[in-house]
């Protein structure tokens, strides 16, 4: 295996996660990343705002899933790893800041009174009737807003629901998949089950746990992809920047069967060879690599969409500012504002605090699918349309802002459409064809952190269990 060199396609946290992993496995191996944008790191990314380096992506780990904390462990950055604050996140429903509610389920209430004032009164009292009401297990996917509104009403979907599914996919109820998005639904649905009663089930389960929910890095999550790189280079692993592959095709040399990889301009191209490949670049990109080769993965692929989106970074002086309490708030798409969702990172983060005494940053977020409109705005519009709808939600006018930052994700976040996992078992299934060539990133198994190092780890293991077997060293 010592001669085998294996090509990584897409240098975000996947990517990256693929060649750590491939460089634990088989420390011999010859590893290359090959990354099309500016800079590796994807969508974890910082950058500098009054002085202080932030997180311009990204911004937490989801810490109920081992692989992010114990990657940033792996690495070196044990002593870096933090927890949000209490601070509690508020809704912005009815044109006032709510409290989210306690014990919810991607929105979902375990105790529907808890959410009064998000919900009036008789939308309360038709998701309490749920557990009364007779019920019918699901034998099909159906879309999250689908399920839900028949379970406990569309209120509980326009102002609960929405928001967080929102700021997890940047997507819409009524066209996301309830098995992709929110298994603990999915089980209840299957099982002719509560959702109430599985919202309660879950928060109570997290309770007896006793373990925050999410984790983040002293610095920004940033640093976890920063220093990967630094890490993977010091093991002799290539990682290069500016390099979209523009083509793969297969290759035979003296009876050993690989892959070459087309890089450079188009009038002056370069090749790459390789034993086997991880194309851990998002959905459109992967299908024109996978067309030659895997068709029929590759025209599933192509059928999956993207929302994109902008976060806005506020840095605001501490004088004359009004009280700012909670961690943020959330922004139902019913409410017809640019923004979906603001994170008060002083408040939220003790490191951003401490950075920064005499600032207090925070960051909106705008874009949810179809509302690509927003986005085509200046930067200047952009941080026009967050300060107002800040000033709104806080009842009062901001003080003019020290810097301000936008990091614009055009194609961000992949939509996990009703069928969503079908459909990722028969691209997995077509691509399990073809040898020595392997699939990672959001577009599959799930697009917070943890799941695209799992997604990465996988692709690493079926890499490395296929040279092992002596195929990329000959047939195949």
């Amino acid at each position: 295996m010592g001669t085998s060199r294996v090509i990584i396609v897409g240098g975000g946290i996947s990517g990256l996660a693929a060649a750590w992993h491939l460089r634990q496995g088989d420390p011999d191996l010859e590893l290359v990343v090959l990354d099309g944008s500016d800079a590796p790191g994807g969508k974890l990314r910082r950058a500098q705002l009054a002085g202080v380096v932030i997180d311009v992506g990204a911004e937490s780990i989801l810490a109920r899933r081992p692989e992010g904390t114990d990657l940033a462990r792996a690495i070196g950055l044990a002593d870096r790893l933090t927890h949000p604050t209490t601070a509690s996140a508020a809704i912005w429903s009815r044109g006032a800041l709510h409290p989210m509610p306690a014990g919810t389920l991607m929105g979902v209430p375990s105790n529907p009174a808890a959410a009064l004032g998000v919900l009036d009164a008789d939308e309360i009292a038709w998701a309490e009737g749920e557990r009364d009401r007779p019920l019918e297990a699901t034998v099909e996917d159906l879309s999250v807003g689908e399920f839900v509104s028949g379970r406990v009403g569309s209120a509980v979907v326009d102002r609960l629901v929405e928001p967080l599914l929102g700021g997890v996919y940047a997507g819409h109820a009524d066209q996301l998949s309830l098995r992709a998005t929110v298994p603990q639904l999915w089980q209840a649905a299957t099982a002719g089950e509560s959702v109430t009663a599985a919202a309660e089930r879950a928060f109570t389960r997290a309770s007896l746990d006793h373990m925050p929910v999410f984790a983040g890095l002293i610095g920004g999550v940033g640093t976890l992809t920063e220093e990967l790189v630094k890490s993977l280079r010091a093991q002799g692993v290539g990682v290069m920047s500016r390099t979209v592959v523009r083509e793969l095709r297969r290759t035979s040399v003296e009876g050993r069967r690989g892959w070459a990889l087309t890089t450079g301009p188009v009038p002056a191209p370069v090749e790459l060879e390789a034993d086997a490949v991880v194309i851990a670049v998002p959905a459109a990109p992967a299908a024109r690599l996978l067309a030659p080769h895997a068709p029929y993965a590759a025209s599933e692929l192509a059928a999956i969409t993207y929302a994109s989106m902008a976060i806005v970074s506020i840095a605001l002086p501490r004088h004359g500012l009004p009280q700012l309490s909670g961690s943020g708030f959330l922004v139902p798409p019913v409410e017809d504002r640019a923004v979906k969702a603001s994170t008060f990172s002083t408040n939220k983060w003790r490191w951003v605090a401490d950075a920064a005494p005499d600032l207090f940053i925070l960051r909106a977020s705008l874009g949810r699918v179809g509302e690509e409109a927003v986005l085509q705005r200046s930067d200047e519009d952009l941080k026009r349309l967050v300060l107002g709808d800040l000033a709104d939600a806080l009842g009062g006018q901001l003080p003019i802002p020290v810097e301000s930052h936008v990091q614009r994700w055009g194609g961000a976040l992949p939509q996990y459409a009703v069928g969503h996992v079908d459909r990722v078992a028969r691209i997995r299934a077509a691509v399990a064809q073809v040898p020595a060539l392997a699939l990672a990133g959001a577009a599959y198994e799930g697009v917070g952190i943890p799941a695209c190092i799992a997604s990465g780890r996988a692709a690493a293991d079926a890499v490395l269990t296929h040279l092992r077997s002596g195929q990329g060293l000959g047939s195949g």
